[in-house]
Protein backbone atom coordinates (compact mmCIF):
# COMPACT_ATOMS: atom_id res chain seq x y z
CA UNK A 1 0.00 0.00 0.00
CA UNK A 2 1.78 3.18 -0.97
CA UNK A 3 1.83 5.47 1.79
CA UNK A 4 -0.73 8.07 2.16
CA UNK A 5 -0.11 12.14 1.38
CA UNK A 6 -1.09 13.74 3.74
CA UNK A 7 -0.59 17.55 5.03
CA UNK A 8 1.06 17.97 8.48
CA UNK A 9 -1.27 17.16 11.54
CA UNK A 10 -0.85 20.57 13.02
CA UNK A 11 -2.16 22.24 9.90
CA UNK A 12 -5.12 20.18 9.87
CA UNK A 13 -5.80 20.83 13.19
CA UNK A 14 -5.63 24.43 13.19
CA UNK A 15 -7.88 24.41 9.92
CA UNK A 16 -10.53 22.27 12.08
CA UNK A 17 -10.36 24.74 14.76
CA UNK A 18 -10.90 27.46 12.94
CA UNK A 19 -13.79 25.97 10.66
CA UNK A 20 -15.61 24.56 14.32
CA UNK A 21 -15.20 27.95 15.50
CA UNK A 22 -15.44 30.20 12.61
CA UNK A 23 -12.93 32.24 13.72
CA UNK A 24 -8.98 32.35 13.70
CA UNK A 25 -9.12 34.09 16.50
CA UNK A 26 -10.86 31.72 18.97
CA UNK A 27 -8.76 28.94 17.37
CA UNK A 28 -5.69 30.23 18.39
CA UNK A 29 -7.21 30.69 21.82
CA UNK A 30 -8.05 26.67 21.57
CA UNK A 31 -4.87 25.50 20.48
CA UNK A 32 -2.65 27.98 22.57
CA UNK A 33 -0.89 29.56 19.76
CA UNK A 34 -1.21 33.06 18.34
CA UNK A 35 -3.99 33.70 15.77
CA UNK A 36 -0.97 34.68 12.94
CA UNK A 37 0.00 31.16 13.74
CA UNK A 38 -3.03 29.78 12.78
CA UNK A 39 -3.69 31.68 9.79
CA UNK A 40 0.04 30.45 8.82
CA UNK A 41 -0.91 26.60 9.39
CA UNK A 42 -4.20 27.31 7.23
CA UNK A 43 -2.52 28.97 4.48
CA UNK A 44 0.49 26.17 4.49
CA UNK A 45 -2.83 23.72 4.18
CA UNK A 46 -3.86 25.49 1.76
CA UNK A 47 -0.70 25.49 -0.57
CA UNK A 48 -0.61 21.81 -0.30
CA UNK A 49 -3.99 20.95 -1.62
CA UNK A 50 -4.32 23.76 -3.94
CA UNK A 51 -7.61 25.03 -3.15
CA UNK A 52 -8.45 28.20 -0.77
CA UNK A 53 -11.00 27.00 2.48
CA UNK A 54 -11.69 30.07 3.82
CA UNK A 55 -13.04 33.80 2.93
CA UNK A 56 -11.75 35.84 4.97
CA UNK A 57 -14.57 38.66 6.38
CA UNK A 58 -14.75 40.91 8.84
CA UNK A 59 -14.56 39.71 11.96
CA UNK A 60 -15.58 36.28 10.75
CA UNK A 61 -14.61 33.85 8.05
CA UNK A 62 -16.80 31.75 5.99
CA UNK A 63 -15.71 28.50 4.60
CA UNK A 64 -15.31 27.81 1.16
CA UNK A 65 -16.88 24.85 -0.83
CA UNK A 66 -13.86 22.69 -0.40
CA UNK A 67 -13.41 23.59 3.40
CA UNK A 68 -17.07 22.44 4.04
CA UNK A 69 -16.24 19.16 2.11
CA UNK A 70 -13.50 19.23 4.67
CA UNK A 71 -14.39 19.82 7.14
CA UNK A 72 -16.57 17.12 8.43
CA UNK A 73 -14.09 14.52 7.49
CA UNK A 74 -11.92 16.20 9.81
CA UNK A 75 -13.99 16.73 12.51
CA UNK A 76 -15.15 13.41 12.90
CA UNK A 77 -12.07 12.22 12.42
CA UNK A 78 -10.83 14.06 15.76
CA UNK A 79 -13.91 13.44 17.10
CA UNK A 80 -13.27 9.62 16.96
CA UNK A 81 -9.58 9.77 17.77
CA UNK A 82 -9.83 12.02 20.92
CA UNK A 83 -12.56 8.73 22.16
CA UNK A 84 -10.33 5.83 21.30
CA UNK A 85 -7.50 8.00 22.98
CA UNK A 86 -9.60 8.40 26.44
CA UNK A 87 -11.01 4.98 26.17
CA UNK A 88 -7.12 3.58 26.37
CA UNK A 89 -6.16 5.91 29.19
CA UNK A 90 -5.44 3.38 32.40
CA UNK A 91 -8.59 3.92 35.01
CA UNK A 92 -8.06 6.34 37.35
CA UNK A 93 -7.07 4.81 40.88
CA UNK A 94 -9.86 4.62 43.07
CA UNK A 95 -9.01 5.48 46.72
CA UNK A 96 -9.17 2.67 48.97
CA UNK A 97 -9.45 2.37 53.33
CA UNK A 98 -9.42 -0.69 55.36
CA UNK A 99 -11.38 0.13 58.36
CA UNK A 100 -10.98 -3.08 61.15
CA UNK A 101 -13.84 -3.11 63.74
CA UNK A 102 -15.11 -5.54 66.23
CA UNK A 103 -17.24 -8.66 64.74
CA UNK A 104 -20.49 -7.57 66.44
CA UNK A 105 -20.60 -3.90 65.82
CA UNK A 106 -19.04 -4.60 62.27
CA UNK A 107 -22.78 -6.63 61.65
CA UNK A 108 -24.70 -4.07 63.55
CA UNK A 109 -23.86 -0.87 62.85
CA UNK A 110 -21.58 -0.50 60.13
CA UNK A 111 -22.87 -2.88 57.43
CA UNK A 112 -26.61 -1.27 58.00
CA UNK A 113 -24.69 2.31 57.47
CA UNK A 114 -22.71 1.63 53.68
CA UNK A 115 -25.48 3.19 51.80
CA UNK A 116 -24.76 5.92 53.46
CA UNK A 117 -21.22 5.70 53.36
CA UNK A 118 -21.17 5.36 49.15
CA UNK A 119 -23.69 8.25 49.18
CA UNK A 120 -21.22 10.27 51.27
CA UNK A 121 -18.30 8.88 49.61
CA UNK A 122 -18.70 7.82 46.18
CA UNK A 123 -15.10 7.81 44.87
CA UNK A 124 -14.16 5.57 48.03
CA UNK A 125 -13.44 2.29 48.19
CA UNK A 126 -14.21 1.12 51.79
CA UNK A 127 -12.95 -2.74 52.96
CA UNK A 128 -14.57 -3.83 56.52
CA UNK A 129 -11.80 -5.72 58.37
CA UNK A 130 -13.96 -7.56 61.27
CA UNK A 131 -12.18 -8.58 64.15
CA UNK A 132 -12.06 -9.07 67.56
CA UNK A 133 -8.39 -9.26 67.74
CA UNK A 134 -6.39 -5.44 67.61
CA UNK A 135 -4.51 -5.18 64.56
CA UNK A 136 -1.22 -3.26 63.95
CA UNK A 137 -1.93 -0.05 62.76
CA UNK A 138 1.55 1.05 62.61
CA UNK A 139 2.29 -2.02 60.34
CA UNK A 140 -0.23 -0.97 57.66
CA UNK A 141 -2.66 -4.25 58.61
CA UNK A 142 -5.35 -1.30 58.80
CA UNK A 143 -6.07 2.43 57.89
CA UNK A 144 -8.00 2.70 61.16
CA UNK A 145 -9.86 0.91 63.68
CA UNK A 146 -12.91 0.96 65.94
CA UNK A 147 -12.30 -0.73 69.25
CA UNK A 148 -14.27 -1.02 72.44
CA UNK A 149 -12.04 -0.03 75.97
CA UNK A 150 -11.38 2.81 78.58
CA UNK A 151 -8.59 3.93 76.20
CA UNK A 152 -6.41 5.77 75.26
CA UNK A 153 -4.65 4.17 73.69
CA UNK A 154 -1.15 4.94 73.59
CA UNK A 155 1.06 5.70 70.27
CA UNK A 156 -1.88 6.11 68.26
CA UNK A 157 -4.55 8.93 67.85
CA UNK A 158 -7.75 7.90 69.31
CA UNK A 159 -10.93 9.78 69.94
CA UNK A 160 -14.61 8.57 71.15
CA UNK A 161 -16.93 7.76 68.55
CA UNK A 162 -20.13 5.97 70.87
CA UNK A 163 -20.98 6.05 74.44
CA UNK A 164 -22.36 2.32 75.16
CA UNK A 165 -25.05 1.60 77.71
CA UNK A 166 -26.27 -1.94 78.65
CA UNK A 167 -29.68 -3.15 79.35
CA UNK A 168 -31.68 -6.07 79.30
CA UNK A 169 -33.83 -6.64 75.76
CA UNK A 170 -35.76 -9.14 74.24
CA UNK A 171 -38.39 -9.98 71.90
CA UNK A 172 -41.64 -8.51 72.52
CA UNK A 173 -43.02 -11.81 72.18
CA UNK A 174 -41.70 -12.88 75.84
CA UNK A 175 -44.37 -10.05 77.32
CA UNK A 176 -41.38 -9.02 79.96
CA UNK A 177 -43.02 -6.42 82.20
CA UNK A 178 -40.57 -6.25 85.63
CA UNK A 179 -37.69 -7.83 87.06
CA UNK A 180 -39.19 -10.72 88.40
CA UNK A 181 -40.04 -12.06 84.96
CA UNK A 182 -36.67 -13.06 84.22
CA UNK A 183 -37.00 -16.34 86.70
CA UNK A 184 -39.40 -17.69 83.57
CA UNK A 185 -36.65 -17.20 80.42
CA UNK A 186 -33.48 -18.39 79.75
CA UNK A 187 -30.38 -15.60 80.01
CA UNK A 188 -28.50 -14.87 76.91
CA UNK A 189 -24.82 -14.26 77.69
CA UNK A 190 -21.66 -12.72 75.72
CA UNK A 191 -18.69 -13.97 76.46
CA UNK A 192 -15.89 -11.19 77.31
CA UNK A 193 -12.79 -11.48 76.37
CA UNK A 194 -10.84 -9.60 79.01
CA UNK A 195 -13.30 -8.72 81.56
CA UNK A 196 -13.14 -6.64 84.03
CA UNK A 197 -14.71 -5.37 87.45
CA UNK A 198 -17.05 -2.75 85.51
CA UNK A 199 -17.77 -5.05 82.58
CA UNK A 200 -21.42 -5.28 82.00
CA UNK A 201 -22.44 -8.72 82.90
CA UNK A 202 -25.65 -9.90 83.74
CA UNK A 203 -23.91 -10.55 87.86
CA UNK A 204 -23.13 -7.35 87.62
CA UNK A 205 -26.17 -6.06 86.39
CA UNK A 206 -28.50 -7.96 89.19
CA UNK A 207 -25.88 -6.45 91.27
CA UNK A 208 -27.06 -2.64 90.87
CA UNK A 209 -30.64 -3.83 90.29
CA UNK A 210 -30.35 -4.07 94.12
CA UNK A 211 -33.63 -5.87 94.25
CA UNK A 212 -34.17 -8.55 96.87
CA UNK A 213 -36.72 -10.47 94.61
CA UNK A 214 -33.40 -11.10 91.77
CA UNK A 215 -31.22 -12.54 94.81
CA UNK A 216 -32.35 -16.17 93.92
CA UNK A 217 -31.71 -15.96 90.09
CA UNK A 218 -29.48 -17.82 88.47
CA UNK A 219 -27.52 -15.80 86.53
CA UNK A 220 -24.83 -18.15 85.50
CA UNK A 221 -27.82 -20.16 83.56
CA UNK A 222 -28.61 -19.70 79.91
CA UNK A 223 -27.48 -19.43 76.65
CA UNK A 224 -23.47 -18.47 75.66
CA UNK A 225 -22.48 -16.57 72.99
CA UNK A 226 -18.78 -15.95 72.08
CA UNK A 227 -20.25 -13.09 69.33
CA UNK A 228 -22.55 -10.22 70.80
CA UNK A 229 -24.08 -10.44 67.20
CA UNK A 230 -25.33 -14.02 67.51
CA UNK A 231 -26.66 -12.90 71.10
CA UNK A 232 -28.76 -10.24 69.86
CA UNK A 233 -30.03 -12.32 67.10
CA UNK A 234 -30.86 -15.10 69.88
CA UNK A 235 -32.96 -12.30 71.16
CA UNK A 236 -34.82 -11.63 68.12
CA UNK A 237 -35.67 -14.91 67.98
CA UNK A 238 -37.47 -15.09 71.62
CA UNK A 239 -34.48 -17.41 72.81
CA UNK A 240 -34.37 -15.59 76.30
CA UNK A 241 -33.22 -12.46 77.30
CA UNK A 242 -29.76 -10.52 76.31
CA UNK A 243 -27.73 -7.82 78.64
CA UNK A 244 -26.71 -5.87 75.46
CA UNK A 245 -25.44 -2.15 73.96
CA UNK A 246 -28.22 -0.19 73.04
CA UNK A 247 -25.93 1.81 70.45
CA UNK A 248 -25.37 -1.90 68.54
CA UNK A 249 -29.42 -2.52 68.79
CA UNK A 250 -30.81 0.72 67.91
CA UNK A 251 -32.46 -0.18 64.44
CA UNK A 252 -34.02 -3.59 66.91
CA UNK A 253 -35.40 -1.30 69.39
CA UNK A 254 -36.80 1.40 66.97
CA UNK A 255 -38.55 -1.70 64.56
CA UNK A 256 -40.22 -3.24 67.50
CA UNK A 257 -37.91 -6.45 66.87
CA UNK A 258 -36.56 -5.98 70.80
CA UNK A 259 -37.73 -4.32 73.45
CA UNK A 260 -36.00 -2.84 76.71
CA UNK A 261 -38.67 -3.97 79.15
CA UNK A 262 -36.89 -2.31 82.36
CA UNK A 263 -33.40 -1.48 83.88
CA UNK A 264 -31.38 -0.58 85.60
CA UNK A 265 -29.40 0.34 82.50
CA UNK A 266 -24.78 -0.11 83.13
CA UNK A 267 -22.60 2.23 81.70
CA UNK A 268 -20.38 0.32 79.21
CA UNK A 269 -17.20 1.85 77.66
CA UNK A 270 -16.73 4.15 74.36
CA UNK A 271 -16.21 3.00 70.88
CA UNK A 272 -13.45 4.77 69.91
CA UNK A 273 -11.82 5.70 66.31
CA UNK A 274 -7.80 5.36 66.33
CA UNK A 275 -6.02 5.52 63.57
CA UNK A 276 -1.36 5.80 63.63
CA UNK A 277 0.07 9.06 64.13
CA UNK A 278 0.95 11.67 61.72
CA UNK A 279 0.35 13.29 58.41
CA UNK A 280 -3.84 12.38 57.32
CA UNK A 281 -4.97 11.24 54.06
CA UNK A 282 -7.80 12.98 52.43
CA UNK A 283 -9.61 9.70 52.43
CA UNK A 284 -9.26 8.75 55.84
CA UNK A 285 -10.49 12.47 56.82
CA UNK A 286 -13.53 11.48 54.86
CA UNK A 287 -14.42 8.30 56.37
CA UNK A 288 -13.45 9.91 60.28
CA UNK A 289 -15.66 12.87 59.62
CA UNK A 290 -18.86 10.34 58.20
CA UNK A 291 -18.60 8.08 61.34
CA UNK A 292 -18.74 11.03 63.43
CA UNK A 293 -21.83 12.12 61.58
CA UNK A 294 -23.53 8.85 61.75
CA UNK A 295 -22.43 8.64 65.26
CA UNK A 296 -24.47 12.16 66.22
CA UNK A 297 -27.47 10.86 64.16
CA UNK A 298 -27.21 7.78 66.58
CA UNK A 299 -26.24 10.00 69.66
CA UNK A 300 -23.11 9.32 70.41
CA UNK A 301 -20.48 12.31 71.46
CA UNK A 302 -20.31 12.50 67.57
Amino acid sequence: MPGRRLPPLSALRAFEAAARLRSFKRAAQELSVTPTAVSHQIRALEEHIGVRLFERQTRRVALTAAAERLFPVLRDGFDAFAATVEALRAPAQRRALTLSAPLSFTAKWLVPRMASFRQACPDLDLRLHASDDPVDLHAGVADAAIRYGRGPYPGLKAEPLIENRFAPVCSPRLALRQPGDLFAHALLHSEWRHPTADTPTWRLWRERAGLAELAGLDIDAGLRFTDESHAIQAAIAGHGVALLGLALVADDLASGALVQPFGPILDGYPHWFVQAPGPERAELSALRDWLRAQAADAGGPG
